[in-house]
């Protein structure tokens, strides 16, 4: 969450854009050292057969009739493609022999909202739930599932699109947190939510414009809802939810960042709840 003091809402004149590069040219930076790229047809095509989870396929631009068949089988089965250019492709390969066609695969396999809440019922203990709103991020996705393990939370949820998916740079950030808490990939996030009311959560979304923490109840099931770097909760997603809430500030830069910000938070709920 970026913690901004306008209402969530990004400066005037000051554009989402280049932090989206940034990660994005980082994250192509990194494919060389990682082990999370399926390239090739074959590769990708045996990996979808196989049902094994994928974060992301990325196409060459041009290329989809010849990868047609990889192309919506990986949308049948959720998976969020992207066509680029090739240069692109190029930059993330660690082979050289990528086809026009990358996919990056899953560290961990997702679960669903139905395994975080009986998470929270087999231990006897009432649901905290961190939901992450456009975190693209995945070093700052990796941390806050950290954060949220330590804290005792039930489980994190992350919408399919517009946000960092369980990779390999994700599951570093997380330092192991990946084998211990459930992570959800939805397909809508808003859904999510009234899922969750459904089931009992009170829903506080987490913005600079509403009242302090240390005047929320947390103790109960609660679930925190996270907002992207820069601008915030989206619309629909802050309406969605119960009470805003923010974190008290006495220095003079604007803000927390997400992954900071949810850490703050969640132990602000576990302190409620009783830690020792």
């Amino acid at each position: 969450m970026e913690q901004n003091k306008k209402n969530g809402a990004r400066p005037a004149g000051r554009s989402r854009r280049p932090s989206v590069f940034a990660a994005e040219e980082r994250y192509e930076r990194e494919a060389s050292v990682r082990e999370d790229l399926l390239e090739g047809k074959n590769a990708v095509w045996e990996a979808l057969c196989a049902g094994r989870q994928l974060d992301k396929l990325f196409f060459a631009a041009g290329s989809a009739p010849s990868l047609g068949r990889i192309i919506d089988r990986a949308r049948k089965q959720g998976v969020p493609t992207q066509e680029c250019d090739r240069r692109k492709l190029d930059r993330m390969s660690a082979t050289g022999a990528h086809q026009g066609v990358i996919a990056v695969a899953s560290a961990a396999r997702y679960a669903s909202l139905r395994d975080i809440l009986a998470l929270a019922q087999s231990r006897g203990e009432r649901p905290l739930v961190v939901l992450c709103d456009g975190i693209t991020d995945p070093h700052n996705l990796g941390a806050i599932i950290r954060s949220a393990e330590v804290a005792g939370a039930h489980g994190v949820v992350i919408p399919r699109r517009r946000s960092a998916g369980l990779n390999a740079a994700c599951a570093k950030a997380a330092a192991g947190a990946l084998e211990h808490l459930p992570v959800a990939r939805v397909s809508n996030l808003a859904a999510a939510l009234a899922e969750l009311k459904e089931n009992g959560l009170f829903l506080f979304a987490a913005d600079m414009a509403g009242g302090s923490m240390y005047q929320a109840d947390l103790t109960g099931p609660a679930a925190i809802v996270i907002g992207s770097e820069g601008e915030g909760l989206s619309r629909l997603v802050r309406e969605s939810c119960d009470a805003v809430i923010s974190i008290p500030q006495r220095g003079r830069i604007p803000s927390l960042n997400a992954s900071n910000a949810a850490a703050v938070l969640l132990f602000e709920a576990l302190r409620q709840r009783g830690a020792e």
